[in-house]
């Protein structure tokens, strides 16, 4: 397995996911074809095999076909049993309220995920 790398464009997010267990995803994400983008992503993390995973989501825009794909990502991440500990560090920009609560709701969602909310001011 070989570390996952994809460039971000105006529609898509940059993707880093390395064989270490350090994933990233940021950027904007509104995809025309959303699987084209995500199925990748979830083959990756169900092959993934380490002690610890720490997921970095920073996704400045994300439309609601992304939410659904990543609650999938990280729930694949979860089941994996290959993989220990799951930490998603949340970042998210200063009032961003919507993109808070849709971190606790993955959070809810989730049974072993530890996740970490990082607000961030806004770019000048």
């Amino acid at each position: 397995m070989e570390r996952l790398l994809i460039e971000g464009t105006s529609h898509s997010p940059a993707v880093d996911f390395d064989v270490n267990g350090k994933l990233k995803l940021e950027g904007r994400s509104i995809p025309e074809n959303i699987n084209s983008l995500f199925d990748p992503l979830i083959e990756f993390v169900t092959r993934l095999a380490v002690d610890k995973v720490v997921f970095d989501i920073n996704l400045e825009y994300f439309n609601t076909a992304t939410s659904k794909k990543l609650l999938e990502l990280l729930k694949h991440t979860e089941a994996n049993n290959k993989v220990g500990e799951v930490l998603v560090n949340w970042r998210f920009e200063e009032g961003d309220e919507d993109s808070q609560e849709m971190g606790e709701i993955y959070e809810e969602c989730l049974m072993r995920t530890i996740f970490r909310y990082h607000e961030y001011a806004e770019a000048a």
